[in-house]
């Protein structure tokens, strides 16, 4: 029986001497173990916000062919062009060649080179108006306008998409009225003032040249 104590007691004392050696592997040299690092990952980097738009010397293009005043603008920086009938007639400026500059928006000097540049051109035969025509959109009426004098374009475009709208030639030719930005009107049916709630309206027209 002692031989077994003590064998039991000699078996245990080995155990307790190998789990002290296995502290960590610096605990032999006295040193603690490293310790795992806790610093935050590196924060990501803000994107710096975009720069503004360079600026730019926009010339006094007035007078100027409306080709050769888009290809000035470009020059100087700025390509966000645009054109419309001086005259309020709603013309496309088809062919840029056949047309001159009468104004512009904004007017010449220091403008960012995003900046949207609007001119306003007759062709080149006609006269500059006194004010432009053109530069406001035809804006939809809840009464009948004025349309006498104005393109039947222009009076198109200011009607409900829904409203029936019949055009016929004023001259006693009975000629087709096809490209509606050369027609200015001459009577109108219901008249000026009316309130619009749906029903037709019957215009009457000639060309820009002939008188009604």
């Amino acid at each position: 029986m002692r031989i077994k104590t003590t064998t039991l007691i000699a078996g245990a004392a080995l155990v307790l001497s190998l789990t002290a050696c296995e502290g960590g592997s610096n605990t032999a040299s006295g040193k603690p173990r490293p310790a795992r690092s806790t610093e935050p990952a590196a924060a990501a980097t803000t994107k710096a916000p975009e720069a503004d738009a360079d600026a730019g010397a926009l010339p006094d293009m007035t007078g100027k062919g409306l080709q050769s005043a888009q290809d000035q603008a470009q020059a100087a920086g700025f390509y966000n062009l645009h054109s419309h009938d001086a005259l309020g007639r709603g013309r496309m400026q088809a062919l840029d060649r056949n047309w001159k500059v009468c104004g512009q928006i904004p007017a010449a000097g220091e403008h960012p080179t995003d900046t949207k540049i609007d001119f306003a051109a007759v062709k080149l035969e006609e006269n500059c108006p006194n004010s432009d025509q053109g530069s406001a959109a035809p804006q939809v009426s809840t009464t009948m306008p004025d349309f006498t004098g104005k393109s039947v374009k222009v009076a198109r475009e200011s009607l409900d998409d829904s409203t029936s709208l019949t055009v016929t030639d004023a001259s006693p030719q009975d000629r087709m009225v096809i490209v509606e930005s050369n027609w200015q009107v001459c009577t109108q049916e219901p008249a000026a003032g009316t309130k619009l709630d749906g029903q037709p309206v019957t215009l009457t027209a000639v060309k820009f040249e002939e008188s009604c």
